[in-house]
């Protein structure tokens, strides 16, 4: 009998990104972050000139980012509790969106702050790199949890049996980004672990 399977995202979901991205890049690259809407692109610009960073840029700075900073990243509240508790019931695994040599250093940071956890690496939508997992790891059902909308609609496409939650736990972003539960891809929208726990527990159970 197989076990049932978490696949969780991390950057915003189990770690503070945005928070520690912003201070990072006021206090050593010159550029101020402010997401009023739904666009990353246009949250990015140089305190400078007030110019918007050409999008070569923002990738630029994510890469350095990741490379020296991720000790910066804290856990979100009820994160480590939350997917350690549902790690007593299910096999759980980590699906993010980095650059593959980046895999061992997002291992290495999630075991730091008490998440031991097999991690994938992906770059796009993540509904192929899911299916891949599920394939390999044959649960008897599947839960994904995800900051942002895009990926539930890629899963929702490709393995529509998994069970998604939309899960933003960064409230300087939470707002702005589009809720995949009132788009119709994923069943709920939760964006506090203390809330989203026992709605992800029932789930694994029933």
């Amino acid at each position: 009998m197989t076990r049932p399977l978490i696949i969780s995202d991390c950057d915003e979901v189990l770690l503070h990104m945005v928070a520690p991205f912003k201070d990072w890049l006021g206090a050593s690259r010159g550029v101020d972050f402010h997401l009023e809407g739904h666009n990353f692109a246009e949250a990015l610009r140089w305190q400078e000139s007030g110019e918007l960073l050409a999008p070569p840029d923002i990738w630029r700075m994510l890469r350095e980012f990741f490379d020296t900073e991720m000790d910066s990243q804290a856990p979100i509240a009820g994160a480590v509790e939350g997917i350690n508790t549902l790690a007593e019931k299910a096999d759980v695994v980590i699906l993010t969106n980095l650059t593959d040599h980046h895999r061992d250093a997002r291992a290495q940071q999630l075991a730091k702050v008490g998440i031991n956890a097999r991690v994938f690496t992906n770059q796009g939508p993540k509904g192929p790199a899911l299916k891949a997992i599920i394939d390999e790891y044959a649960p008897s059902r599947a839960l994904f949890i995800d900051d942002l909308a895009q990926h539930h609609a890629s899963v929702a496409e490709i393995t529509p049996q998994v069970t998604r939650l939309h899960l933003c736990g960064e409230p300087m972003i939470a707002h702005a980004i589009d809720c995949a539960h009132q788009a119709g891809h994923a069943e709920a929208r939760i964006d506090r672990w203390d809330e989203a726990l026992p709605w992800l527990l029932e789930r694994l159970e029933n």
